[in-house]
């Protein structure tokens, strides 16, 4: 009998949005006790991700008249329902630092610039160039994906983070969001593939999205830890404090994302060679919220 391979435990996969919810009242400013900079650094995600995401699935929907492939279509469909929920599920943690005196507005207010008028739909353009900037948004998400995923498969992984006595209900909410960006890891990039095979446009986006994704990160960081009013005036992050986190498993290492960027670029990489759908699957039954959504 041959070996079950990462594509064999993905086939035949049926994409489930979880209508989760999450009660934020108890959460501390440093859900990570005594580590306000990786707290922040995770913290990024919810300022990135509800407009983000709502973007994902805005764009998704423009693609839909040109899937002709009707598994395609569903999968596509399965995953516009999960990105809605996650940009949902972010969007209460935004509410939240806001209420605990950290105020995300000014930050959030330039990822809405970013999604909206920078990425967002050209109502102008007309046949090919339409369809050109649509694809060429998709090549972008597809690249994004690829390091949602990477990031999703080190949360379920990340075993320094029950060490540090993280958060509980952040922890549901990271490995949660992280086994479902896992188990939709091929959608955006065989969308793609869908509506262009060529290499050139998935490396082009890749080159653009990585060192943006990076500079987000380093600036998402910089705003959190300056207008967190539990730290003192002047506080920010350190790339020693970020080695030290890494080390201790409570962020991912640097250069483990360097190489799964790097896997990207080659010529035959396909999603399915990142992560476990066994393992994310295996998550998502036993998540506290997303077993009582399933009640």
């Amino acid at each position: 009998m041959s070996p079950i391979t990462p594509k064999d435990e993905h086939h035949g996969l049926v994409l489930q949005p979880r209508d989760v919810r999450f009660d934020w009242s108890a959460l501390p400013m440093h859900w990570i006790p005594g580590e306000p900079l990786a707290t922040h650094v995770v913290n990024v995600l919810h300022l990135l991700l509800p407009e983000g995401e709502r973007w994902f699935v805005r764009t998704f929907k423009e693609a839909l008249p040109l899937i002709r492939d009707e598994r395609l279509r569903e999968e596509v469909l399965g995953f516009v329902g999960q990105e809605a929920i996650h940009a949902e599920a972010h969007q209460g943690v935004l509410d939240h630092l806001l209420a605990k005196g950290l105020d995300p507005r000014p930050y959030v207010r330039q990822a809405e610039f970013l999604f909206h008028r920078v990425l967002g739909e050209h109502p102008e353009l007309t046949g090919t160039a339409a369809r050109e900037n649509l694809v060429e948004r998709v090549a972008i998400i597809a690249a994004v994906e690829h390091f949602t995923a990477f990031l999703g498969d080190w949360v379920l992984n990340a075993d320094g983070l029950e060490r540090a006595g993280v958060d509980p209900t952040m922890l549901d909410l990271i490995r949660w969001h992280g086994a479902e960006e896992v188990e939709h890891r091929s959608v955006a990039y065989d969308l793609l593939q869908h509506l262009d095979p060529g290499y050139v446009r998935r490396i082009r986006a890749m080159t653009i999205t990585g060192p943006v994704l990076f500079h987000l990160w380093i600036r998402g960081t910089r705003f959190l830890m300056a207008a967190d009013p539990d730290l003192a005036p002047g506080s920010g992050p350190t790339w020693r404090g970020y080695v030290d986190a890494s080390r201790r498993g409570l962020l991912p290492q640097l250069g483990r994302a360097s190489r799964s960027a790097a896997r990207y670029l080659r010529p035959r990489y396909h999603p399915t060679q990142e992560g476990s759908t066994r393992q994310a699957v295996a998550y998502l039954g036993s998540s506290p919220a997303a077993r009582a959504a399933a009640v």
